[in-house]
């Protein structure tokens, strides 16, 4: 087999743009499963509901699908918080959450599709703008907005996530909260609302996850299916609870799954990627970035 570098190159530089969003969209689930051992199965559910809602207010408003996904992230935030909410005084206060809080994440990925389902239809949903369509060129690599874009804005908002993380009282305690609750107490601070506040900063990754998807490609409502484990691999692979190493791991995530969509057909592309997650489980599972145990 003839390899042709520029392809190669193409590949490469696609798969970074793609690792970018994925990153954005394992974020959320970083903070739900990584920080607040909250799994939430129905993360991608939520991201593809919201590209749902911001398509139809840039249609109904003629707003920038860029700024329909902002006025869309502040009720999924809130949503999120109300969830949480219900979620802690029915499974987590009792000790449930194990197993009942997965199987209440489960359900709800399926009533989130049946809800997209009855009010949408079964059609596919995507947003028009001036970044759909064109190209930038550097030289022989060629990157289509509808990528560049989103990546962009993916990495924006990682950075901004990852300042608040570091930078701020609640940031802290919300890196804090699954590790030494008692001494957050002991503060002063209550975990029961940092954990709020957290899930609801999940919702809104989701949220913005969700606009950058749409803009990438055409969604239907049971779009979210197809990243359900890619996400939870990608937050494994960088360490759980770690941003950087979200980061990283869905970059990784990106660039194999388009170099080996280029060599060796897209078939291959699941069993070699995932593959990196067994190797990854067998060989360090703490991941990348992740502290030791």
């Amino acid at each position: 087999m003839t390899l042709n570098p520029v392809l190669l190159l193409n590949a490469l530089a696609s798969g970074l743009l793609l690792g970018a969003f994925y990153a954005l969209a394992a974020s959320g689930l970083a903070v739900a499963f990584g920080l607040l051992d909250v799994v939430n199965i129905a993360h991608p559910a939520v991201m593809v509901a919201a590209a749902f809602a911001a398509s139809a207010f840039s249609d109904a408003t003629r707003l920038d699908p860029a700024l329909s996904t902002l006025m869309v992230a502040a009720p999924f935030a809130f949503a999120g918080a109300v969830l949480y909410r219900g979620y802690y005084f029915v499974f987590e206060r009792r000790g449930d959450e194990a197993i009942r809080g997965l199987a209440f994440f489960f359900g709800l990925m399926f009533l989130v599709e049946t809800a997209l389902l009855m009010i949408w239809g079964a059609d596919q949903r995507f947003v028009e703008a001036p970044y759909t369509s064109g190209v930038v060129s550097l030289g022989r690599v060629d990157l289509p907005l509808r990528m560049v874009v989103p990546a962009a804005a993916s990495l924006a908002t990682l950075a901004a996530v990852f300042v608040f993380l570091k930078a701020s009282f609640l940031g802290r305690a919300i890196a804090a909260v699954s590790q030494d609750r008692e001494a957050l107490r002991l503060m002063a601070v209550d975990p029961v609302r940092v954990k709020t506040v957290a899930f609801a900063l999940s919702f809104a990754l989701a949220a913005l996850a969700g606009g950058a998807l749409i803009v990438i490609q055409p969604v239907n409502a049971a779009s979210g299916r197809i990243f359900i484990g890619r996400l939870f691999a990608i937050v494994i692979i960088g360490g759980l609870g770690s941003l950087p190493g979200t980061l990283v791991a869905g970059l990784l995530f990106g660039v194999i799954e388009d170099m080996t969509a280029t060599l060796f057909g897209p078939s291959w592309t699941p069993a070699v990627a995932f593959g990196l997650l067994l190797g990854f489980l067998a060989l360090r599972p703490r991941g990348l970035f992740g502290a030791e145990a």
